[in-house]
């Protein structure tokens, strides 16, 4: 997908892009088992307090229900019908109606069109959109929407242009080389989509104004040495100021930068073979 530059007809026009919506489909009606609506928590906890800043307001979004399994459909073909944008993901969702009349959603990869025919069991081709066990997949292929656990569901690889790349299958283990550069083993039982996610040049686009991010729901952030010592470690003096630490604090006195929050006796840490790059 590409990415739409407007004339300069105002300042925050002027660096704005949006990503090219021409070619999904905007007169289809949603079925209405597969569109819920959820309450935005705003960044608040259950007792009302704020446990994460910067989030509020925003338009109005509806949950779209993405079938991340597709087990229940095993050796069923289904149609492409449509290709759609949903508001609460960056990557692009497709409407799939079942020969047994089904009808749900999945993750659009690169190359998937509408008429495309898409099946999930052992014998479904290598192409965009069909799911197989891992096992079942040439090694050096590209697949999202990946099981971590047998059964459980896609969980990694879920985002636009996302795509992990299979290495190699041995001693009942499929080895990963995931977005962020790990390498991870997951068990060769486990599903995956075949495909990169399409939608890749969503990362490209230029906010370009305040407005725009207050509809997507975050609100406006306040840098730390602009504030005052009772507000936060970096606030506080005359003009501008370094913040006078050896490193930068949070609110809360916490380090905020280069800190490692994952914990040493994770249980899946026998499953990462490298770590993600640096």
């Amino acid at each position: 997908m590409a990415v739409k530059l407007y004339k300069p007809t105002s300042a925050g026009r002027r660096i704005q892009s949006v990503t090219d919506y021409s070619v999904l489909h905007k007169t289809s009606k949603t079925p209405k088992g597969l569109i819920v609506s959820k309450a935005k928590p705003a960044g608040r906890n259950n007792s009302g307090k704020i446990t994460v800043r910067h989030q509020g307001g925003g338009a109005i979004r509806k949950v779209r229900l993405v079938d991340f399994s597709r087990e229940d459909k095993k050796n069923i073909p289904a149609k492409v019908v449509t290709i759609e944008y949903d508001p609460t993901r960056t990557a692009f969702i497709s409407l799939l109606h079942y020969n047994d009349g089904a009808k749900r959603f999945i993750l659009t990869p690169q190359g998937l069109k509408v008429g495309d025919k898409v099946m999930f069991g052992e014998t479904a081709e290598i192409l965009p959109g069909n799911r197989l066990a891992i096992k079942n997949i040439p090694v050096g292929t590209f697949i999202h929407d990946i099981e971590l656990t047998p059964g459980q569901g896609g969980r990694m690889a879920r985002s636009a242009g996302a795509y992990a790349t299979l290495q190699t299958v041995e001693a009942g283990y499929a080895l990963l080389k995931l977005p962020s550069g790990e390498i991870r083993r997951v068990r060769e039982t486990c599903l995956a989509t075949v495909g990169q996610l399409a939608n890749s040049d969503w990362m490209n686009v230029r906010i370009g104004k305040a407005g725009r991010m207050r509809l997507m729901g975050w609100r406006p952030t306040v840098r730390g040495k602009v504030m005052n010592p009772v507000d936060h470690p970096h606030g506080g003096g005359e003009g501008h100021n370094p913040i006078g630490m050896k490193y930068p604090k949070t609110p809360w006195g916490k380090h905020a930068l280069g800190v490692k929050t994952r914990s040493k006796k994770k249980y899946s840490n026998k499953m990462i073979i490298k770590r993600r790059s640096k």
